[in-house]
This record gives C-alpha cells, sequence and structure tokens, in this order.
C-alpha cells in the first residue's frame, strides 16, 4: 500500500509539471513578443493572434475535451494533450514565418484544452476524499507559479539565447511529463458514459470561439464595432442553444445541473472571480514594473516572486483551514486577502518603493493560493470521480472565459485611465497618436523628441489606468467575498445523482491499471 502511496504523489509530480509548463506558458509569449516582431518583421496584428490562436482554441475546445476525457480515458487524454502540446513547441522553435507560429499556438491551445482540465479531473480518481484537497493544492500551485514565471523563464532566455528557446524550453518538461504519467498514472474513465453528444460538442466549440474571438478584439475596435457585436451576438444565439440542448438531450456531453448544487455553483463562481482578479492584476502589474519602475523582463520576472511565495503560503494554508472549518472559510478569507492586496496596489505612485509593492504582491499571492484551491477542492467534491473531466472542464472554460472577459473589459478600462490623463499639448498628431495608443509608444516618442516631460506625464497616466484597474479587481474579489461567506456551503456535500456512485477502488478497476 506504501509502494501504491508513493506512486500516486509521484504521479501527481508528473500532473504538477504538465500545469506549471502551461501556467508560464501563458505570460512567457508575452516577453518575447518584441523579440519576435524584429526577427520576423511581424506587425501589430500578427503578433497579438500568436496570443491569441492560444486562448481562443484553449477557451473553445475545453468543454469537449474534458468530456473526452470521462469517455476515453484520462490517462490516454494526458498523453495525447501533453505530446501535441509538445509537438507544436518544437514546430515554433524553428518557425520561419509568423504563420508558422500562429499555428503552432493554435496546436498548443489544443494541448492546453486537453490537458488543463483532465489534470484536475484525474484526482479525485487518484485520490481519496481525505487526501484530495492536498492533490488540489499542490496542483493549483504549480499552475499558479508558472503564470509569474513566465516573464522570469523567458527574459532570462532572451537574454542567452534565440526567441525560438522559450518554445523550446517546454520540450524536455513535456517529455519527462509523458515518461511520469506513462509510468505512474492509472487509468481512469466513466465506466458508462453517455455516447457522443455531436450537437452539443460542436455548439460548445463555435458558441465559446465566437464569444472570445468578440472579447479579444473589443479592446482594440470598440465595444460597439459592428464585428464585435456580430461575434458576441453569434456567441450568445450559439451558446443559449448549447444549453437547450444539453437540458433536453437524454444524454448531455455536459450536466449542466450540476449548477444547482451550491458547492459547485459557489466553487466554480469564486474560481472564475479568482482569475478574474489575477489576470487584471498581471495584465497592469509586469508593464508597471518594466515602464514605469524601469526593470527589464527579468528583472519583472524577479519582481513578482512575492506573489509566488504567498501562493505557496496560501494553497496550503487554505487547504488546511478546510479540513478544519469546510470550504467556506478560507476561500472567502482568500478573496477579502485578494481585495485588500489589489487596494493597497492601488495607491501605488512613481515615488513608492519595490518593498511596498513586493508586501501587496505577496498579499495578493496569499489570498490566491487560499481561495482558489479551496474553491477547485469544492468543486471536485461536487462531482462523482467518474463524471470529473466534464465537470471540471465546465469551471475551466468559465475560467478561461472570465480571464479572457477580464483582460477585455480591464484593458478598456486601463486605456480610457491612461488616454483621459496623458497631456500631447504641442505634439504633432503623429507623434500624438502614437503616444495615447500606449505608454510604451508614449515612451519612445518621448525619447526621440528629447522631452521627458512626456515620459513623466505618460508614467503618471499609466499609473492613473493601473489605480482605476486594481480598484475595480478589488471591489469585484470583496463582492465575491461577500457572496461566497453567505452563498457556499461551509461542509462538503455528497454528489448528486445515487447512479453515478462508484468507489474509487471501483473506479480504477474499470479504467484500466498501470
Amino acid at each position: 500500500m506504501e509502494g501504491s502511496d508513493k506512486r500516486r504523489w509521484w504521479g501527481l509530480a508528473a500532473i504538477v509539471l504538465a500545469a506549471l509548463t502551461l501556467g508560464f506558458d501563458i505570460t512567457i509569449m508575452n516577453v518575447a513578443l518584441p523579440t519576435i516582431a524584429g526577427e520576423l518583421s511581424v506587425g501589430t496584428n500578427g503578433l497579438q493572434w500568436m496570443v491569441n490562436a492560444y486562448v481562443l482554441v484553449m477557451a473553445g475546445l475545453m468543454l469537449t475535451c474534458g468530456a473526452l476525457g470521462d469517455r476515453y480515458g484520462r490517462k490516454r487524454l494526458l498523453i495525447v494533450g501533453l505530446a501535441l502540446f509538445g509537438i507544436a513547441s518544437a514546430l515554433a522553435t524553428w518557425a520561419d514565418s509568423a504563420g508558422v507560429v500562429i499555428a503552432a499556438r493554435a496546436v498548443m491551445g489544443v494541448g492546453g484544452a486537453i490537458i488543463m482540465p483532465v489534470a484536475f479531473a484525474v484526482l479525485p480518481a487518484l485520490f481519496p476524499p481525505h487526501e484530495r484537497p492536498r492533490a488540489v493544492a499542490v496542483v493549483v500551485i504549480g499552475t499558479g507559479v508558472g503564470i509569474p514565471l513566465g516573464p522570469l523563464i523567458g527574459g532570462f532566455l532572451l537574454e542567452h539565447f534565440w526567441w525560438g528557446s522559450i518554445f523550446l524550453i517546454n520540450v524536455p518538461m513535456v517529455a519527462i511529463a509523458l515518461a511520469a504519467i506513462g509510468l505512474l498514472l492509472p487509468e481512469t474513465r466513466d465506466p458508462h458514459p453517455p455516447r457522443p453528444d455531436l450537437p452539443g460538442g460542436g455548439l460548445s466549440i463555435a458558441g465559446l470561439g465566437a464569444l472570445v474571438y468578440g472579447l479579444i478584439e473589443a479592446p482594440g475596435r470598440g465595444w460597439t464595432d459592428s464585428l464585435v457585436l456580430s461575434a458576441l451576438g453569434l456567441a450568445v444565439v450559439l451558446l443559449s442553444g448549447f444549453v437547450w440542448w444539453e437540458l433536453r438531450t437524454a444524454q448531455p456531453m455536459i450536466d449542466l445541473r450540476l449548477f444547482r448544487r451550491p458547492q459547485f455553483l459557489w466553487g466554480s463562481v469564486a474560481g472564475v472571480l479568482v482569475t478574474f482578479g489575477l489576470l487584471g492584476m498581471l495584465f497592469v502589474v509586469p508593464q508597471y514594473l518594466q515602464l514605469v519602475a524601469g526593470f527589464d523582463a527579468f528583472g519583472t520576472g524577479l519582481r513578482l516572486l512575492p506573489m509566488i511565495a504567498g501562493l505557496v503560503v496560501g494553497a496550503p494554508l487554505g487547504e488546511r483551514l478546510a479540513a478544519r472549518a469546510g470550504y467556506r472559510g478560507p476561500v472567502a478569507l482568500g478573496l477579502l486577502i485578494l481585495a485588500c492586496g489589489l487596494a493597497a496596489g492601488a495607491t501605488t505612485d512613481t515615488a513608492t518603493g519595490y518593498g511596498f509593492v513586493a508586501a501587496w504582491l505577496a498579499a495578493v499571492g496569499l489570498g490566491i493560493g487560499m481561495a482558489l484551491a479551496s474553491a477547485m477542492d469544492a468543486v471536485l467534491g461536487a462531482l462523482p470521480p467518474e463524471r470529473s473531466g466534464s465537470g471540471t472542464a465546465i469551471t475551466m472554460t468559465l475560467r478561461q472565459v472570465g480571464g479572457a472577459l477580464g483582460v477585455a473589459l480591464l484593458g478598456s478600462l486601463l486605456a480610457q485611465g491612461y488616454g483621459d490623463r496623458l497631456d500631447t499639448t504641442g505634439l504633432p498628431a503623429p507623434a500624438a497618436d502614437v503616444a495615447h495608443d500606449s505608454i510604451a509608444g508614449a515612451l519612445a516618442v518621448a525619447t526621440r523628441l528629447g522631452n521627458p516631460a512626456l515620459a513623466l506625464d505618460a508614467k503618471t497616466a499609466y499609473l492613473h489606468g493601473m489605480t482605476l484597474v486594481l480598484v475595480a479587481t478589488a471591489i469585484i474579489a470583496l463582492v465575491s467575498a461577500i457572496l461566497t461567506a453567505v452563498l457556499l456551503p461551509g461542509r462538503p456535500t455528497a454528489p448528486a445523482a445515487a447512479d453515478t456512485e462508484v468507489s474509487q477502488p471501483e473506479q480504477l478497476a474499470q479504467g484500466g491499471s498501470h
């Protein structure tokens, strides 16, 4: 039994490695964009799609991939997802055109859409209820730590190697994860899967794709642009059709009735809102550290480490609190700490020292770790093990869409706040347009024209926009803390359907062996 326990925890390490790779791949691309633009002669639109192709495909496919894991085996799907991610990373490493990089990033998105929900879905089948919270906390740490590691790793690689190295680093990590998962994870699946739900799969992919595309395009084109409105309107129609179909078909791909369970509903909502706060912070703080405080990409990554430290402390702390007092306490407290950290960050100005920034970043990480680990465990605890893939996919998809919505809304808020405060009086019209477009553009114009007053004004204007973003995310986190404290069940509740009650040993036996 002891050997089996060790094997299980080593298998978890393989899952964490996969989650870590996905985490830092989300942000490492942003650091490399200026270098790639020069090396491949890529315009702004091409650079945007190198980032967005990954997000768009991942969000669109996640629901379907979670259901496929339940049906065909989660170990098998993890291996397929990792292989796709590794092959696409190798392809992007040696790409000689923007089109190849964009295509590779889209395939990486397919791999990510498989890995992310299935990695969490393995946990209920792999670990008994008393060990699952600790396993969830470990995977949350792996995923969360990877996001701020992106600028750190990317900055180091770009300083010492060529731009393709930001993709090449994925290949050995994927190879190790593949070997470990192949050797250490048992196969688990739904022993009685529903028949394939092709209409549901098609509607979800098309609807989520249209929704995320509209959210991606909105900040640049404007929320009233005809293309944005058409994409969002199409998404509403398709996703409404998806919900209608899933509630009426005899064997749905996704059981939307899970939302009737408060533990699942409010655990999912908390996870979405924590992600919203995390991405809101990561959207503005790296730019502040680089363009206002003056650090390079590697230095920016180093200065995000306090957030990682807070996350590493917060996730196991939330797990221990949840074991003693239930989910409600650590999720609500984590969201409250997140709100306080973001509110403190909103007071940052041009004279603020890094010590204060490090303190509120650590508080943000602590709150995220406490809330997210407990919220994900609440979601998994509400799911029957054999349906954990499709159930987890719902939450992960909501987090992806919530993140895309957050970046779109907060990006618009940042641009509005920055543009309102920037004074370009006396500048030639082309220079004024460039300065209003972004703080990076304003600093470039200031350098070219020898205008230090413009540079200082741009930094002040950016901080005003950052303040608006952090205040907005702090308010959302505070409201979320209150709602969670009132509505999230304090103690675990049993999975709903009696016909899905399958014990862990039975589940492993039905799913296969090592």
